[in-house]
């Protein structure tokens, strides 16, 4: 097995602690160790061939100090020079591992997401090992706990398939409410996750086939058969992403395919995708507070608060349901329901040239 970690998110929905230098990946959100690090910790224990992570530029140097706290030889770092989505960066990988193994199982996951069960966790990759050694096009679909509109949905097939692994009929983009309601109602809805695995050439194959622009462009890197000496292909990718278009692996691959299958899944999955997402993986109090970090924090009448103070005293009287995020250069105040919209902030100050802010 091949461990493909993507960590070359921006994190906008974490501003202002997540900037484009430092994401909410290569930080420690909940205390400890990053989340980059988390990711890592909990597949070694499968004992993947090789792990490859996909950054930017502008994170690689602080990926590489992270990952070199392992000591591993088996971990290697792949720098992006321009954001292009997760198909170049998976195809990129696929590329890379096909050069050692062609027929290799190659298991993709994003750097930033947390999972409660990682025994579970590691059980449900191992099945999906599996599954996708039979050509299969693997996608962990979240077993939904609620209506949840800040996720993308898979339909199964719930009639066909084997035992744990179900044919995917459709992909759905975030839906409203209501819509939310009747897919987990009907029983045959997932969570998207964007985890994935299937045979390194299979995939390949599919993106000949759906995305021949970018295969062309594969195709023509030369991978070297050591990976101790990727650096060696910095002026090729640069060339390549030059080239390319920006693609999700969902739309330019998965919707398109045969042979897709959702393996349904339940470990304490959260994408911690934005603020508002942080009480699913931390306790609050009694009264529904959380504080982040070790501020100290003063409550009057006040209920379903979140704070983060960078260590600051904190007082907050007779408000409810707030998010504040107080770092060395920015404050964050807003609703808990408005903690999407924190992405809308990011534009603004970029719209206002107030770049040294993301």
């Amino acid at each position: 097995m091949n461990i493909v970690i993507l960590a070359g998110g921006s994190g906008t929905r974490f501003w202002p602690l997540s900037r484009n230098k430092t994401p909410k990946q290569l930080m420690s959100v909940f205390g400890g160790k990053s989340m980059l690090q988390r990711t890592v910790e909990r597949v070694l224990p499968l004992n993947p061939e090789r792990i490859i992570v996909v950054t930017n530029a502008l994170q690689a140097e602080e990926t590489g100090r992270q990952l070199a706290s392992f000591g591993s030889d088996a971990i290697f770092v792949v720098e992006e020079p321009l954001a292009r989505n997760t198909a170049p960066a998976i195809g990129l990988a696929a590329a890379i591992i096909e050069r050692q193994d062609p027929t290799s199982i190659m298991v993709v996951l994003p750097a930033d997401h947390f999972i409660r069960d990682e025994e579970e966790f590691r059980a449900a990759l191992l099945r999906a090992e599996a599954a996708a050694a039979d050509w299969n096009l693997v996608t962990l679909g979240i077993v939904p706990t609620g209506p949840e509109t800040g996720y993308g949905y898979i339909e199964a097939g719930m009639s066909q398939g084997s035992p744990g692994v179900l044919p995917v009929k459709r992909f759905v983009e975030k839906p409203p409410r209501q819509k939310a309601m009747e897919f987990v109602a009907g029983g045959n809805f997932f969570w998207n996750s964007g985890m994935f695995a299937w045979r390194t050439d299979v995939i390949l194959d599919r993106i000949r086939t759906h995305m021949p622009d970018l295969w062309v462009g594969l195709s023509l890197l030369d991978v070297p058969t050591n990976l101790g000496h990727l650096h060696a292909m910095k002026a090729q990718v640069t060339n390549f992403y030059s080239r390319i278009e920006a693609q999700s692996i969902d739309y330019g691959v998965m919707e398109k395919a045969e042979g897709v299958v959702v393996l349904p899944s339940s470990f304490g999955w959260s994408d911690v995708g934005s603020w508002s997402a942080v009480p699913e993986v931390m306790e609050a109090g009694l009264d529904g507070n959380i504080v982040m970090d070790e501020s100290p924090v003063v409550w009057l009448d006040s209920t379903g608060c979140l704070v983060r103070g960078g260590n600051k005293v904190v007082a907050l009287v007779g408000v409810q349901d707030l998010i504040v995020v107080d770092t060395v250069d920015a404050l964050l105040i807003c609703p808990r329901d408005r903690a999407q919209d924190v992405k809308k902030v990011t534009e603004e100050l970029k719209e206002r040239g107030l770049t040294d802010l993301l």
